[in-house]
């Protein structure tokens, strides 16, 4: 899921997204807690570092895929 969803964004930083690895972009985000990064990631969220698409654009994926996705990125940010 985060090669065919994610990565195009959070690989690169487009838009204002934290890039997989970057714990100083990746705290703030942790820090409001998992079911707040999880419920931005599922509906989408208009930010003041950016703009993150309802799961990413990925739409046709399950909010289990989304949320795995996540804490994939976050797993490897931290």
């Amino acid at each position: 899921v985060y090669n065919a969803a994610c990565f195009a964004c959070h690989g690169a930083g487009v838009g204002g997204a934290p890039k997989m690895g970057d714990a100083a972009a990746w705290k703030p985000r942790v820090a409001q807690g998992a079911a707040t990064l999880n419920k931005h990631a599922v509906e989408g969220y208009q930010g003041s570092a950016g703009y993150m698409p309802p799961k990413g654009g990925r739409v046709d994926l399950s909010d289990e895929e989304i949320i795995a996705a996540v804490d994939f990125m976050v797993g490897k940010s931290g």
